[in-house]
């Protein structure tokens, strides 16, 4: 059977004054995958310590920080089969320059400071970042996309 996992995106302020909202929550919803919560946001010193508090102490800790909270957030949560791995995918490495051709960061980033784009790098950071940025009664997971309903019915088979 195979399992759904939820992740934490957000496209930072760089992506969100460059307007790509739309483009990027297009490349999700073409993959099947479902957002069970999204909202703009200004994030807060409490919410940019503990998102990067693996961080807190190096050298380019105050720069995240700084960056994270220079404008806008758009904060999601998407769910789907291997949604951790395969959103990475989509969004492509740290550092654009490395990204494969025709991930966000390839087409939309030039450089690792201002790589557009936040995706939570295993199911323990993504339950972690989203209880961040998300209650769980703003998180709605009631409905089922087509690929849900296609899978779950071949598994009855």
């Amino acid at each position: 059977m195979l399992a759904e996992e939820r992740t934490f995106v957000a496209i930072k302020p760089d992506g969100v004054q460059r307007g790509l909202i739309g483009e990027v929550i297009n490349r999700f919803e073409r993959k099947g995958f479902k957002i069970l919560a999204a909202k703009l946001i200004q994030v807060s010193d409490k919410q940019a310590a503990d998102h990067y508090a693996e961080h807190e102490g190096k050298p380019f800790y105050p720069r995240l920080i700084n960056y994270i909270q220079s404008g806008p957030v758009f904060a999601m949560v998407i769910k789907g089969y291997g949604a951790v791995d395969s959103v990475r995918h989509i969004v492509g490495a740290t550092n654009p320059v490395n990204a494969d051709v025709g991930t966000i960061r390839a087409d939309f980033a030039q450089v690792m400071e201002y790589n557009v784009i936040h995706a939570s790098d295993s199911i323990s950071s993504a339950e972690r970042e989203i209880a961040i940025y998300f209650k769980e009664d703003e998180i709605f997971d009631t409905w089922k996309t087509k690929t849900e309903e296609l899978i779950e019915e071949d598994e009855l088979l």
